[in-house]
């Protein structure tokens, strides 16, 4: 089983969303998802510096390098009118979702950076529970209770026990990948693995 922390505001977790789900088919493990607070596991370990979104040379050359990375696994990449994230990551620990989590993180990912929508639009909510067939009242319930906030922080506090600092961040066998980038790294550890 892959252990993978992510955050629904980070273009990088939505490409190694994509790429997580193509070796899990091509070596047959399962993805066990962990959707965490990333700001607050920057300022865990004293990372208190501008988000990339804030530097704008970073950020046009951001931009070139992720749609590098999305035409290379042939998705669409369009950002988002915003990075509201909290509610939609606090939805991966509602009931059902966490019984069809990779649908989830996959109808939440493509929604939000294959279509451009925000995160936090209830056009976004609407279509989720329409596409998993959930009773959207009780979901919305569900986001607004204690016990949303309380999974997602027990969620997040973990990361940060196992020294989780930024997301994409995969764990494997006790090792960890951080960054899309990695997991070309955890494919060949995955093929001597698994070589016969």
């Amino acid at each position: 089983m892959i252990d993978f922390y992510f955050d629904f505001l980070s273009p990088f977790s939505y490409l190694a969303n994509h790429r997580l789900s193509v070796l899990a088919g091509r070596y047959g493990f399962s993805i066990q998802y962990h959707a965490i607070d990333l700001a607050r596991a920057k300022m865990a370990i004293g990372n208190i510096g501008p988000s990339n979104r804030d530097l704008k040379t970073k950020l046009d050359y951001l931009k070139i390098d992720l749609q590098r990375w999305a035409d290379l696994y042939g998705i669409p990449l369009v950002f988002p009118p915003n990075y509201n994230s909290c509610r939609m990551n606090a939805g991966l620990y509602y009931p059902a979702a966490r019984e069809r989590a990779d649908e989830y993180v996959r109808l939440v990912f493509d929604s939000a950076w294959g279509k451009g929508w925000a995160l936090d639009a209830d056009s976004l909510l609407a279509q989720v529970c329409d596409k998993l067939n959930w009773d959207r009242a009780e979901f919305e319930d569900f986001l607004s209770s204690g016990n949303a906030t309380k999974a997602y922080d027990e969620e997040t506090q973990a990361a940060i026990d196992r020294k989780v600092f930024g997301v994409p961040t995969v764990f494997w066998d006790d090792q960890m990948w951080w960054g899309n980038d990695r997991l070309f790294m955890l494919e060949s550890r995955l093929q001597k693995e698994t070589q016969p």
